[in-house]
């Protein structure tokens, strides 16, 4: 083989070995969604509370690669009394953040800048629930009853609204504050247990106890519960990363409506002590609670927040009204 014919077939590899390093780029840069933008943008979301299907539209925004295809590696964060979400989501070091919508009211009154952009369950998923054994199912019957009661938050304020509307006061009823240990309400240390029907309604159903719930929405009562939210110096410098988040968000809660074994498996990812079975039921339970009326997924509307202002107000969570615009906004579902 002569020099030049060695020469030759070196040069012609050579360029083959550009050509092929140059697609596989490409191909990369392709499949990771960063096209022509470069990286993708980094975004967190803190959670209301610990990792469950509660939360499982935005785990299925991840895993079906809603976010990615947005051009965003969302960062999904638990909550909880540790980490909630306002203050966490208000200091700036994260971007987005679920909590009550009453706690959007609450902040905007302390001057603390949050806005939500979307509400996930449009109808309150909080109960009053009670053993059925007991025979208690109205909030009448809980006159003169020791009774369970989360102290703060939207579980507080929805169950003060249902005494108002049932023209109990609250002398009348024996609280006792609880946590989350459903052992109370087992042993019949209390009557009644507030809660999610989501959640600590089908956990006690699936240890074969039949109960009695009270539903908030037959005392008129229905208060927007887990409500997307971000700060308005965020809506101000980025709105397109925001309608960008919104949307890919709303895409992962359609999907997980749609598909909601898959969703709650999606699940199993971020929590390692969750249960399959459970977070399934948790999932399908969610369903009428997103979608009670035929407005586009997530959107709000001002009458709600409006009540839900006025209610906070008169129970004396808050003292001054808020202008309902700086409270939320349904322009990013768009």
């Amino acid at each position: 083989m002569s020099k030049k014919f060695r020469k030759a077939m070196l040069v012609l590899l050579s360029s083959l070995m550009l050509l092929i390093t140059a697609c596989g780029s490409g191909e990369t840069l392709k499949a990771d969604g960063q096209g022509d933008s470069g990286e993708l943008k980094k975004v967190v979301l803190r959670l209301k509370w610990i990792h469950q299907a509660q939360f499982a539209g935005f785990y299925t925004a991840v895993e079906k690669g809603f976010y990615k295809d947005a051009g965003l590696d969302v960062d999904i964060r638990p909550g909880g009394s540790d980490f909630p979400a306002v203050q966490m989501v208000a200091s700036g070091s994260e971007q987005f953040g679920v909590t009550g919508a009453d706690q959007i009211i609450i902040a905007r009154e302390k001057g603390v800048p949050v806005k939500g952009v979307s509400t996930i369950y449009r109808k309150t998923p909080f109960v009053m629930f009670a053993l059925k054994e007991s025979g208690i199912s109205t909030m009448e019957d809980l006159v003169g009853q020791k009774v369970g009661i989360k102290l703060g938050g939207n579980e507080e304020l929805t169950f003060r609204a249902m005494e108002k509307s049932a023209g109990i006061k609250t002398p009348e009823i024996e609280e006792m504050p609880i946590k989350y240990d459903l052992s109370p309400l087992l042993t019949g240390q209390v009557k009644a247990w507030p809660g999610y029907v989501i959640n600590e309604v089908l956990a006690v159903q699936e240890q074969g106890k039949e109960v009695n719930i009270i539903d908030p929405n037959d005392y008129g009562i229905n208060f927007y519960a887990d409500t997307l939210f971000t700060t308005e110096s965020i809506i101000k410098k980025d709105p397109e990363m925001v309608k960008s988040f919104v949307q890919a968000s709303m895409k992962g809660w359609d999907y997980a409506l749609k598909n909601p074994e898959e969703a709650a498996e999606f699940g199993l990812k971020y929590g390692d002590k969750l249960d399959l079975d459970h977070e399934v039921a948790m999932m399908k339970a969610s369903i009428p609670l997103l979608e009670p009326e035929q407005l586009p997924l997530g959107s709000t509307e001002e009458e709600a927040w409006g009540t839900l202002q006025k209610s906070l107000i008169e129970l004396g969570f808050v003292k001054k009204e808020q202008d309902l615009k700086t409270l939320f906004t349904n322009e990013y579902l768009e």
